[in-house]
């Protein structure tokens, strides 16, 4: 078992881009902000899940979207601007936080990161090896989500990692003929499948689909859930964790099982 996963009890609990309550988002605070970090650890979360991207002076920063528009308002991406500049524009809505603040500011926090481009996959990489034993790198994209893996393996010591959009679809091939062997090869490496319950009309999350991962000895973890009568269906299908946007009600959810 990887150290990201060692300790913990199951079910998990994933802060996704941190916690925002609705007083927050008054104030005007945002996701994957310093405010919205120091939150979800303030309420006991011991997993956050937040993206990367590069900004134009080479800072691997916390924010989800290529660009600033729906954040801040301003049409630039992030590769655009420079941290300071990102940093002012941060400033009124819970504060900027680089990757490298977040792992050092919270030691105790196990961080679930998702690389936004490819630009930021080496960088990112390089800052998380010396934190390897508390975060899991992941991408959509196999190829990223690998550079990533490689910037931040030094011997054997590497992040734990999920599954990108490829390795999940022959993994959703195996589940479908139930094929412990397809399955096994499909995950080969990986240490979480992380996905949707669907994609598209395609139901990803299944009893069928968490017993199969399991077997290979990987585990599932759903995002994002935010209904607590769907994380109690979840976890009764053997889930084991669950990324969220109200990690403080998931914590009670789980709490109460």
């Amino acid at each position: 078992m990887h150290p990201w996963f060692d300790g913990s009890p199951l079910p998990r609990v994933l802060a996704h881009r941190g916690l925002v309550t609705a007083s927050d988002e008054a104030e005007g605070i945002v996701e994957n902000s310093f405010a919205a970090v120091t939150a979800a650890h303030a309420a006991g979360v011991v997993y956050i899940e937040s993206d990367c991207h590069l900004t134009a002076d080479g800072e691997v920063v916390l924010f989800h979207d290529a660009d600033l528009r729906r954040v801040t308002g301003d049409p630039r991406t992030v590769a655009q601007v420079r941290l300071r500049e990102l940093d002012g524009l941060m400033s009124s809505r819970g504060g900027l936080i680089t990757l490298r603040q977040a792992l050092e500011t919270f030691p105790d926090v196990r961080f679930n990161i998702d690389v936004k481009s490819a630009e930021a996959a080496v960088p990112a990489g390089r800052i998380v090896a010396a934190h390897a034993e508390r975060v899991l790198l992941t991408s959509f994209d196999d190829e990223r989500r690998r550079a990533a893996l490689a910037a931040a393996t030094v011997g054997s010591s590497r992040p734990a990692t999920s599954a990108g959009s490829g390795t999940v679809a022959r993994f959703a091939a195996a589940a479908a003929v139930r094929s412990r062997a397809w399955a096994a090869r499909a995950l080969a490496g990986i240490d979480a499948l992380q996905i949707p319950e669907r994609q598209g009309p395609l139901r990803l999350v299944s009893p069928r689909s968490v017993a199969l991962a399991h077997e290979v000895g990987v585990e599932v973890h759903v995002w994002t859930v935010n209904e607590p009568e769907t994380m109690h269906q979840l976890l009764s299908w053997g889930v084991d964790g669950i990324v969220t946007d109200v990690a403080d009600i998931a914590l009670e959810v789980v709490a109460g099982r």
